[in-house]
């Protein structure tokens, strides 16, 4: 039995993880921080765990991560990069879910970060979580940095198409909408029910933290520059993330599009290419581990169109480090994944 730690439990992404490890057969929480709850059963905070698990919130100095074989931080940017070091150093296994060690460029980082990097020299040692594009690379990595959440269904449906000569990789366009739950687990206007509620926007329109991640992997799999549209729109749901991808063309493709989707996905446990002509709804992925999809190129002209639909707090966020915990440590890929989709 694998020992597992969790630095920040108090947030959707922290309880995300709680939920899923609780039904993982290989593993046992053994510790859960947080300073502002220390002390507190974790199923009072968050009642759907009682009964699932007993523990509770350790403050961070009272917590023994180091006797851990993998270390989970659910904490806001710039916390790993300062605590992480140390638990590497010592052996432990730690899965990133903040961007601290997702961009490589540690210039970039800084610029859309704000901050100077605490510990740069890991940067290039981090493996990218993104398991169908880097399995390999994770299961032998001790760090690993967790996609973003746009930037898994973004990425995803575009990596079929990356380095096709038939594409125009200068005028990608992702229009990508999110539920409210992607803000976190805090208290501002906007997120208010009566705020946010029978409301649709677009926000960061003059540039997002995710627009740089997810530029880093395309550029890197098409082998070209790669010009990138990123607008995020917040819709009044819970959970969930629709990314409508637009791709130009050049030329006819010399393929079955439909057919070039799936055969690339074919092998993939979480990522669904659905039959011509489906709609893939936020509510089919609602709680489970699943990337869907479509394609589609609208009155046979010269766009092509991907809609890529996760729930963000499963694919992209906690199920997604679930899935790289399993193979850093050796499990089989879905082990605790196998998750249903909720509905209604």
């Amino acid at each position: 039995m694998k020992k597992i730690g969790i630095v920040g439990g108090t947030g959707y992404t922290g309880v995300e993880l709680m939920r899923l490890l609780a039904r993982h057969n290989g593993v046992e929480i053994v510790a859960i921080t947080s300073r502002a709850e220390a002390g507190v059963p974790v199923d009072v905070l968050y009642p759907n765990l009682r009964g699932a698990l007993s523990l509770r919130f350790s403050a961070p100095d009272d917590a023994d991560l180091a006797a851990c074989d993998l270390v989970f931080f659910a904490t806001p940017n710039g916390v790993a990069m300062q605590q992480a070091p140390a638990l590497l150093a010592q052996g432990v296994k730690v899965i990133d879910l903040a961007a601290d060690y997702r961009i490589r460029d540690l210039d970039v980082w800084s610029t859309w970060y704000g901050m100077t990097h605490a510990s740069p020299d890991w940067v290039g040692r981090a493996a990218y979580g993104l398991p169908e594009l880097y399995r390999d690379e994770i299961r032998s990595a001790q760090l690993v940095a967790n996609p973003g959440c746009h930037v898994t269904a973004a990425t995803l449906g575009l990596l079929p198409l990356m380095g096709q000569d038939w594409i125009d990789h200068s005028l990608l366009v992702v229009d990508s909408k999110s539920g409210t739950s992607g803000a976190g687990r805090k208290a501002e206007v906007p997120m208010l029910m009566a705020e946010s509620g029978e409301s649709f926007k677009a926000y960061s329109a003059l540039g997002h933290r995710h627009h740089p991640e997810i530029l880093q992997t395309l550029t890197a799999v098409s082998e070209q520059p790669v010009g990138l549209t990123f607008l995020p729109h917040l819709v009044p749901m819970v959970r969930g993330i629709e990314s409508s991808i637009y791709i130009p063309l050049l030329d006819e493709p010399p393929v079955d599009i439909q057919a070039l989707f799936e055969d690339y996905y074919a092998d993939e446990p979480f990522v669904d290419v659905l039959p011509a002509g489906s709609h893939p709804e936020t509510r089919s992925v609602r709680g489970n581990n699943l990337c869907r999809m479509a394609i589609y190129r609208p009155l046979g002209g010269s766009m092509l169109v991907v809609s890529s639909v996760i729930d963000n707090l499963v694919k992209g966020a906690a199920g997604q480090a679930v899935q790289n915990m399993n193979l850093m440590l050796d499990f089989p890929e879905d082990q605790g994944l196998d998750l249903i989709a909720l509905s209604p």
